[in-house]
């Protein structure tokens, strides 16, 4: 006959090994969703472009920012960070990105928003690189799920461009 604990330790394993396994099927259920978010973003207005005094371009844009995310959510997510991002090229960098604004989605209920804000961070090109840029904004996206690995996407919307002088 098998003594008290090793009839615990054969139960506790059996229940560990258990768990493990719906947090394999759940992370991989996830898999299964595909989502379908949207996003717009306008340049309502060009607040501010100035040269700093060490040489470096500084922008303020005035933007609407709208977005349903609500197809991210699944009853494995845990919240969304989202954030706005100006993409431009340089003849130093292949790419610059320069995060504008970001949020957290707490719940499927928050995923659909619509928000005039200004740029929540500075948006400096160190150099004078701006003017008369051509800039991408894209909305990136990471779902953090309760259990599983995280993944993160992005909508990249075209056809922006700074002035060719300082205002």
């Amino acid at each position: 006959m098998h003594s008290f604990g090793y009839r615990a330790n054969a139960l506790l394993t059996f229940a560990v090994t258990i768990l493990a396994l719906m947090c394999a099927m759940a992370s991989l259920s996830d898999n299964f969703n595909s989502p379908s978010p949207t996003a717009q973003v306008q340049v309502l207005n060009i607040n501010w472009f100035q040269k700093k005094p060490d040489g470096d371009d500084e922008v303020s844009l005035t933007l609407n920012i709208s977005a349903n995310l609500q197809t991210l959510f699944t009853w494995n997510t845990k919240q969304v960070f989202v954030f706005l991002a100006a993409e431009y090229e340089t003849p130093k960098n292949e790419l610059n990105q320069v995060s504008l604004w970001d949020g957290i989605i707490p719940t499927k209920e928050h995923a659909k928003f619509w928000i005039h804000t200004t740029n929540k961070y500075r948006f400096i090109d160190q150099g004078s690189n701006l003017r008369g840029k051509d800039f991408n904004l894209t909305l990136h996206w990471h779902v953090m799920p309760k259990t599983g690995k995280m993944f993160s996407d992005k909508i990249e919307m075209t056809g922006f461009r700074l002035p060719e002088t300082y205002r």
